[in-house]
């Protein structure tokens, strides 16, 4: 099991061009840690802003009926990803890790890949 620290170093060093990484409660919209980011990536701003977008995609599903559970969500921006994964287990009830990856550099796929690994271990 890791914790939020090594899970956040996981998932910058895991996936060639992440520019930041978060863990975060979506019940609050607090990110319980961060690593990276910089000028023009506010990842706690990010962090509660997401918050929202989880929230509105379950609101969607239960108004839709839908079963099961989101695996991630991306956001594509002109020049970056923005992926976010539900943690589900028990540890993370209520948890999101947030990636943001530089478009140009980054592999997608291998990115949904660690995110999935890292929220295996992840322990709260």
């Amino acid at each position: 099991m890791a914790s939020v620290e090594v899970s956040l170093k996981e998932m910058m060093a895991g996936v060639e061009g992440a520019l930041g990484a978060a863990v975060v409660d979506y019940t609050s919209g607090m990110a319980l840690g961060t690593l990276g980011g910089g000028k023009g990536l506010d990842l706690t701003i990010a962090a509660a802003g997401n918050t929202d977008v989880i929230r509105a995609e379950v609101r969607t599903m239960e108004h839709l009926g839908l079963k099961g559970a989101i695996e991630d969500i991306l956001i594509t921006l002109e020049k970056q990803y923005h992926l976010i994964r539900p943690v589900t287990g028990l540890n993370g009830n209520g948890l999101f890790l947030y990636l943001v990856l530089d478009k140009a550099r980054s592999n997608l796929a291998m990115a949904r890949h660690q995110l999935k690994k890292v929220e295996e271990h992840l322990e709260v």
